[in-house]
């Protein structure tokens, strides 16, 4: 099966439209494709989460949602707060492999961090990853701050014994400063995996049409794009 676990350094960095991103590279390229989100926190019933807005933006693809707890919290805490049953990381493994039999691509795109907690017991998405065997795709800021965390991240994927497959840059502004432009070179030695695309900032906002027709541009051949890495770093290199 192939599942792609999609993490970031942090929350509000990206990771939605980046995970719509690689749907919509991935139905361009011919695949089925499935997005899970294993708990949704901070919206009510009726309201449109995060896989519903990576359909929305992609296309047709599977969104799934294991949970929805009204609090904008980490889930486990967000749960007990409704006084609702937690997602375990064996749910989002159990689910997502269960979507993998009939999709060729499964992202399922975790909530903050890789290590905010799903349940009491300390589940992590780290550990659904470990239980599918699935790699890590790390959405990241662009600016001052983001080589410690994305470092951080992927220290502790690799101690849990979690591949990386790279990273993206959630949202990569119209007028990169200096951190950003140095950035573009030394994020991928925080990572020690390849800096695999650039979302531009404020990409949610397209329109679904003009989303899906750019978004092989912001993603590598590896995340079935036509992004290039090494023009990109030319284009926007520190002086």
């Amino acid at each position: 099966m192939t599942v792609q676990v999609v993490t970031g350094t942090g929350t509000e960095i990206g990771k939605t439209v980046v995970t719509a991103a690689l749907a919509a590279t991935a139905l361009a390229s011919g695949r089925s494709v499935a997005v899970l989100k294993p708990a949704q926190t901070g919206l009510s019933p009726g309201e449109r989460g995060d896989a519903a807005e990576v359909a929305r933006l992609a296309g047709p693809v599977t969104a799934a949602e294991l949970a929805r707890f009204p609090d904008p919290l980490a889930p486990a805490t967000a749960a007990r707060r409704a006084g609702a049953a937690p997602v375990s990381p064996e749910d989002v493994a159990e689910a997502a492999a269960k979507l993998a039999t009939e999709h060729d691509l499964v992202l399922v795109e975790g909530a903050g961090g890789l290590l905010v907690r799903f349940d009491e017991r300390g589940g992590t998405l780290a550990e659904a990853a470990r239980l599918l065997a699935a790699p890590l795709l790390v959405v990241v800021p662009a600016a001052l701050g983001a080589l410690n965390a994305t470092a951080l991240t992927a220290e502790a994927a690799r101690a849990r014994g979690l591949e990386v497959t790279g990273t993206v840059i959630g949202g990569w502004p119209e007028r990169p400063g200096l951190a950003e432009r140095c950035n573009t070179e030394d994020l991928a030695k925080a990572a020690g995996a390849p800096l695999l695309g650039a979302v531009p900032w404020g990409a949610g906002g397209l329109s679904p049409e003009a989303f899906r027709a750019a978004a092989p541009k912001w993603l590598a051949p590896a995340l079935y794009g036509r992004w290039d890495a090494a023009g990109f770093r030319e284009t926007w290199a520190a002086g």
